[in-house]
């Protein structure tokens, strides 16, 4: 199912300007996400950026500065602005762009909203501190925090009419957003540590000798640091690899923003598995010239298709 949204003609001017401010985040505060938000079409393009923001601002108040109960305080505000966008409350001229552009990407497409909902859950999960123990502990907080946003985007981009399998859709966004946020994890290891936050299961770290943490550029002494970080690099790769079955279900442009994201995210697993102590020295990250030749390749179909082809030998 593919959604359809009225032209810019149609549009109202307070409905354009608000999903101008949301762009306007997206293209200064996401590093990775814009490269492939930017191969979408216009309608698409600006519910993603809609959804962007609005994420944004939930991660914002986890990350920022403010007191503990200011940040619940904050959630709770941001929850009530969500159920208004839900009940259908907010109007045009509402002085929350944010608010404005998400309710109208919401009349227009088919976005689960409650996976937002799912995202505040995870970002009071921060702040209370949690720590998990296993793998299947973690899945709880990613699905939270990425899977959701997988599933949210899908509404976006709907899928092909009578694409194979379609009903496994929302699955497969929700396990490439698990493989996204096990990226991220790796990637900000040490900043983590630096805030107060251990998200790699304690299970692996004992297993690994890495149960002291992440407190310098180095390594713990006597751990196998490496063998963790290739161990979680096998995980993430097994979850793009069932995620990835998504792409064949799309539209060209919308698979194509799908493999331009995710294709970025692997190629800074590549670089994290080379160095693995590159992590714990600052963060890893892409050139925008590299970033740019992912989105290409993404719009080129090249992902979409060998993911086609190795089903097809699969069946076979």
């Amino acid at each position: 199912m593919i959604g359809t949204v009225e032209s810019s003609a149609n549009t109202p001017a307070p409905v354009l300007a608000a999903y101008s401010y949301c762009e306007a985040v997206t293209g200064q505060q996401a590093r990775n996400f814009a490269y492939g938000i930017r191969l979408l079409p216009t309608p698409k393009r600006r519910a993603m950026s809609a959804l962007y923001a609005f994420s944004r601002r939930v991660d914002d108040i986890g990350d920022g500065a403010l007191p503990d109960d200011v940040k619940v305080a904050r959630l709770d505000e941001t929850r009530a602005v969500l159920a208004r966008i839900q009940d259908g409350a907010v109007e045009e001229d509402d002085t929350d762009p944010v608010a404005v552009a998400l309710a109208h990407a919401a009349r227009k497409f088919p976005i689960p909203l409650g996976g937002l909902d799912e995202l505040i859950d995870g970002v009071q999960m921060d702040l209370r501190g949690e720590t998990y123990e296993t793998w299947d502990d973690l899945k709880v907080y990613c699905r939270c925090v990425a899977g959701a946003i997988g599933r949210l985007s899908l509404g976006v981009f709907g899928t092909e009419p009578g694409a194979r399998g379609a009903d496994r859709a929302p699955e497969y966004a929700d396990t490439l957003g698990l493989a996204l946020q096990l990226t991220n994890i790796l990637r900000d290891v040490r900043e983590d540590a630096e805030g107060g936050r251990t998200y790699l299961p304690a299970d692996d770290l004992a297993k690994f000798g890495c149960s002291a943490g992440f407190d310098g550029p180095t390594p713990p002494e006597g751990s196998d640091f490496a063998g963790l970080v290739h161990f979680e690099v096998r995980r993430a790769r097994a979850l793009f690899a069932e995620g990835y079955r998504l792409l064949p279900m799309l539209d060209r442009r919308s698979g194509a923003c799908v493999a331009a994201m995710a294709g970025i995210y692997r190629r800074l697993l590549d670089r994290i598995e080379r160095d693995p102590e590159a992590v714990l020295r600052g963060r890893v990250s892409l050139p925008g010239r590299e970033k740019a030749y992912v989105a290409v390749r993404g719009l080129s179909g090249l992902d979409a298709r060998h993911v086609t082809r190795r089903a097809v030998r699969r069946r076979a």
